[in-house]
């Protein structure tokens, strides 16, 4: 079966409508992945799988990242007893892109809903290539001389603002690490690199760092660049994260919302 593609916005998001039975056998894995770097995020629904078939799907786009979760899936929740990482979860209502501290980002993830919030829970993408695209020639030459340290702990603020002096202590702990402020990737092509986890830029006082980083952020998040989500069970989404930032809006936290999600390890190196 051929693909059908819908853009969903201008600039960021399209619905791909195909079978189960194209997905799995990769034949049309070259253009999903083609499509997924120009768009951002792509999304398919009403497909009925299960977790085997998500992973199969997933192996067809990258290498898949079998030590997440149990057989390649990690349980997305904020229930405690699905997940016991899930006050670090609530980072995920922050923008964000995965794996800024890790020397190869995550290529992409595949998120699959399982159960849904009465209300709330919409994912919204952000697409950073069109975001650095769009900027004045003058300021792409200043931001590409700029170097930003993202670390764990700044991301641990948007959750608990007045962390103990222990939590600060053991989020200090983790590695932080300088990464370019705009990311030129093997094709050749350039993205923002924002976020939660963005510090401060080096060189810059506390204060211009946090009015620079907040400037961006809201830049390469109006609308124009925005893509938002409204999940219907047994969607399969995947976005590229090297190109993207996402976050999920909020949610009851007994909900009991549930996603199945995929990663598909990094290709190039965040330097």
């Amino acid at each position: 079966m051929t693909l059908q593609v819908i853009d969903l916005t201008p600039r960021v998001g399209s619905e791909i409508r195909t079978d189960v039975e194209t997905l799995m056998s990769g034949s049309e894995a070259a253009t999903i992945r083609n499509i997924l770097e120009q768009r951002g995020v792509v999304f398919f629904r009403g497909l009925d799988i299960d977790d085997a078939q998500q992973v199969a799907i997933a192996e067809t786009l990258g290498n898949t990242v079998a030590s997440e979760g149990e057989g390649g899936i990690y349980k997305i929740s904020l229930d405690k007893a699905v997940n016991q990482r899930a006050d670090y979860l609530k980072g995920s209502l922050f923008w964000h892109f995965d794996g800024s501290l890790q020397p190869y980002p995550n290529l992409a993830a595949l998120l699959r809903a399982i159960k849904l919030s009465e209300t709330g829970g919409q994912t919204e993408f952000c697409n950073t290539y069109a975001a650095y695209d769009d900027l004045p020639d003058d300021e792409k030459k200043s931001l590409e001389r700029l170097r930003v340290v993202h670390s764990a702990a700044r991301s641990q603020f948007y959750v608990n603002p007045e962390m103990s002096y222990a939590e600060l202590e053991m989020w200090q702990r983790a590695p932080s690490k300088s990464c370019p402020l705009v990311w030129t990737h093997q094709s050749g092509r350039k993205s923002l690199l924002l976020g939660a986890t963005a510090d401060y830029v080096e060189g810059m006082s506390v204060e211009e760092s946090r009015a620079l980083l907040a400037r961006l952020r809201d830049w390469a998040t109006q609308p124009r660049f925005v893509y938002r989500h409204e999940w219907q069970v047994g969607d399969l989404l995947v976005w590229d994260n090297t190109g993207t930032m996402h976050r999920a809006l909020p949610y009851p936290l007994d909900s009991g919302r549930l996603m199945h999600r995929t990663i598909l390890a990094g290709e190039e190196p965040l330097l």
